[in-house]
């Protein structure tokens, strides 16, 4: 079984309904869900909304490979109701990105991992920080601490809802 880390992200309609429906359907689809950060708002990275984006961290136990799992995350952005525009930077009612799957670092045309832009978002950092503040980025080799501390992104990062508020909206997904 892979331990794999998730960003999930909404800037459109029910942002922390979003969240948790993603989190079940992680949960279903993917892998168990073993540990997952607050509730994040931030204001959208590298354009301008109208919304500012809830965001959160998840740590999954899968024995999916990481190819499997892209499709899977196609599968629920679809099922969301999410349609790809192919514009990099938007507002959406879902994004699940792969943060970092095991150590492994993968660069194909469809899917890197690590995350390509992780040590560069505050947003994300802050709540994987949160969750494994100790954890190396296998191609950086700084803790994701290390890699927050360090981050030249000023953007605004305030808790929404708490770990134990998030599990009780969730309601199939417990705590270890």
């Amino acid at each position: 079984m892979a331990k794999v880390y998730f960003s999930t992200g909404s800037n459109q309609g029910d942002r922390l309904g979003a969240l948790v429906e993603a989190a079940k359907l992680i949960d279903n689809l993917i892998g168990k869900i073993l540990a997952l950060s607050p509730v994040v708002e931030s204001e959208p990275w590298g354009f301008k909304a109208e919304m500012n984006f809830y965001n959160q961290v998840l740590l999954v136990e899968t024995d999916l490979a990481p190819k499997q799992i892209i499709l899977k995350i196609l599968e629920i952005e679809k099922k969301m109701g999410r349609k790809r525009t192919g514009v990099l930077y938007g507002s959406r009612i879902i994004d699940i990105d792969i943060l970092l799957y095991e150590n492994i670092s993968v660069k194909e045309d469809d899917l890197v991992i690590p995350h390509p832009r992780l040590h560069l978002r505050r947003f994300v950092l802050q709540p994987l920080a949160f969750l494994s503040p100790g954890l190396i980025h296998p191609l950086l080799n700084k803790t994701i601490s290390e890699l927050l501390n360090i981050s030249e992104d000023t953007s605004q990062v305030r808790n929404i809802v708490g770990q134990d508020e998030f599990y009780n909206l969730v309601e199939t997904i417990s705590p270890n």
